[in-house]
C-alpha cells in the first residue's frame, strides 16, 4: 500500500525518467517520528515580518522553540529560510497589503523544500476596511498553499481576537513544526473562551493524563493512539468485538488497556464509563464507517447504521462521560471528513453523519468552555488507509493528485493533529474543524 510516485520520487533515477515523461512527482514530505521536543524548531532560519504589538511575542515564541529569527531588510539574499512568518494584525487599508506582496514576492523563492508559511491576522475589525484586510489574507493564504505545495510546503494563517494573543503559542510551535507536514490552505481561530491556567508543558504533554480513542485497531485510531502514549497517556483502546488481536497489540504497544465492544450498543456509554471510572481528559471519537450507494439504491439500513455509527453513537457517550468520567479542562476530539464539507458522489449518508458531527463540535464547544472542555473536529482528505485502498486505482489516483502537495496523508499526519489538539497549549482553540488534507482542491 502506498504512494507509487511519492516512492519514485525519492530516487533519483526514477525521478528523472518520470520527468523526461513528462511526469511530476510529489516532493517526500518532511515528518517527524516520536514525542514532542522542547526545541521542535532547532537549526530552523525563520523570516519573520510585518508589525505591531505581536511581532515581539511571536519571535519570542519561535526563538524559544529553538528557530533563528531573521528581520527581512537585513538577512542576505542568499538566504534560504525553513519558514516565512508575516504578521498582519495591524492591516486596516486595502493600500497596506502591499508589504504582504513585497515580503513573499522575494522570499517565495528562497523558502527551502517541506517549508512553512504562517501568516498572522485579526478574526475581528473595526471598519469595513479593516474587514477586508482580515479577509484577504484568507484568501492568500489559500492561494500560496496551492502554489507552493509542489515544493511540500504549507501555508497557513493563524486568526486572533482580543484576549487571545498569550494562546499563539501552541499553534504556532505546530504549524511551524514538521508535525504539521499534511496541513495546508488552513486557518487556527484562536479566542479566549477558556481561562489558560499557565504555561503549556512542551515535552511528554499528556503526561499524567488519561485517553479513549474508538477505532484503535489500525488505521487512524491505531496511530493516534501510539502518538497519544508516546506523549504521556495512558490510552483506553476501543474497537468493536472481532478486531480483539489488532486491538490488543496496539494497547500492549503503548502500556494501555484494550476494550472491545460496538459503540453503536446501548450498553456501551455505561460499559465505557465503568472502565473510566477514575477519570479521562482526553476523547477521541474515531469509530467510523461508510456504507456507499447513490441514494436512489441505498436501503434504509445503510442510511441508518451510518449516521448511528458516525454520529449518534458519538453523542450517546459523549452524553455519559460528561456526567463523571471527563474531567475539567478535557479535550474531545471527533472525526469528521473533507466529505462532509463538499460532499461526494455516492456518500449521502456519510456525507451528512460527518458534516453533523461540525454543527455536533460547534454546538457543544460554547457551553462546556465553563468547564475547560475543548471541542474540535478533524477533516481528513484523502489518507493512506485499508479503506483507500480498496478504491479502484484511477479513482485514488485521482483522489491523490487533487491537492496542493499533490499527495495522499498517512494515518500519522491525522494521529499528530488530534494530539495536538488534545495537548494543554491547544486550549486557544474550541468548536473548530481543522482539514488534514493536504490543501485538497476539494471543498477548499
Amino acid at each position: 500500500m502506498g504512494d507509487y510516485l511519492v516512492r519514485a520520487g525519492g530516487r533519483p533515477l526514477s525521478r528523472r525518467l518520470l520527468k523526461s515523461l513528462g511526469i511530476q512527482t510529489p516532493q517526500h514530505l518532511e515528518r517527524r517520528e516520536g514525542p514532542w521536543l522542547a526545541h521542535p524548531l532547532e537549526g530552523c532560519t525563520v523570516v519573520l515580518a510585518g508589525a505591531g504589538p505581536l511581532w515581539a511575542p511571536i519571535r519570542s515564541v519561535i526563538e524559544e522553540a529553538g528557530g533563528t529569527v531573521l528581520d527581512p531588510d537585513r538577512a542576505a539574499l542568499e538566504t534560504w529560510p525553513k519558514a516565512l512568518v508575516f504578521v498582519g494584525t495591524e492591516l486596516e487599508q486595502v493600500a497596506e497589503l502591499e508589504g504582504l506582496h513585497t515580503f513573499f514576492h522575494h522570499w517565495i523563492r528562497q523558502i527551502q523544500r517541506s517549508g512553512r508559511i504562517v501568516v498572522v491576522g485579526r478574526s475581528r475589525a473595526d471598519t469595513p476596511e479593516a474587514a477586508a484586510c482580515a479577509q484577504a489574507l484568507d484568501g492568500f493564504v489559500r492561494s500560496v498553499a496551492k502554489e507552493v505545495g509542489r515544493k511540500g510546503t504549507t501555508a497557513n494563517r493563524i486568526t486572533v481576537v482580543p484576549g487571545a494573543e498569550d494562546r499563539l503559542d501552541g499553534p504556532l510551535r505546530w504549524l511551524l513544526s514538521p508535525r504539521s507536514a499534511y496541513v495546508s490552505g488552513q486557518t487556527l481561530a484562536l479566542s479566549a473562551l477558556l481561562d489558560r491556567s499557565g504555561p503549556p508543558s512542551w515535552e511528554r504533554p499528556l503526561e499524567g493524563r488519561t485517553a479513549l480513542v474508538t477505532g484503535a485497531a489500525r488505521g487512524i485510531g491505531a496511530a493516534t493512539a501510539l502518538r497519544l502514549g508516546e506523549e504521556g497517556a495512558q490510552v483506553l483502546c476501543v474497537d468493536r468485538p472481532g478486531e480483539d488481536d489488532l486491538l490488543d497489540e496496539v494497547s500492549r504497544a503503548i502500556g494501555g488497556s484494550a476494550l472491545a465492544c460496538d459503540v453503536t450498543d446501548s450498553n456501551t456509554p455505561e460499559r465505557l464509563a465503568e472502565h473510566l471510572a477514575d477519570g479521562v481528559h482526553v476523547v477521541v471519537h474515531n469509530a467510523g464507517i461508510t456504507r456507499d450507494r447513490t441514494l436512489g439504491k441505498m436501503d434504509p439500513e445503510r442510511w441508518k447504521l451510518t449516521l448511528d455509527v458516525n454520529l449518534a453513537a458519538v453523542d450517546r457517550i459523549t452524553e455519559r462521560l460528561l456526567q463523571g468520567p471527563l474531567q475539567d479542562g478535557g479535550r474531545l476530539v471527533a472525526l469528521s471528513s473533507t466529505v462532509g464539507i463538499c460532499g461526494n458522489f455516492g456518500q449521502t449518508n456519510y456525507a451528512a453523519s460527518k458534516a453533523g458531527l461540525i454543527g455536533w463540535v460547534r454546538a457543544r464547544s460554547g457551553p462546556l468552555a465553563e468547564r475547560g472542555i475543548t471541542v474540535n473536529a478533524i477533516a481528513p482528505g484523502f489518507i493512506e488507509t485499508r479503506m483507500t485502498a480498496a478504491i479502484p486505482f484511477f479513482t485514488r489516483e485521482g483522489a491523490r493528485r487533487l491537492s496542493a502537495l499533490f499527495q495522499g496523508g498517512l494515518p500519522q499526519d491525522v494521529a499528530e493533529a488530534i494530539t495536538f489538539l488534545a495537548s494543554p497549549g491547544a486550549d486557544g482553540l474550541s468548536g473548530q474543524v481543522l482539514r488534514v488534507c493536504g490543501g485538497s482542491f476539494m471543498g477548499a
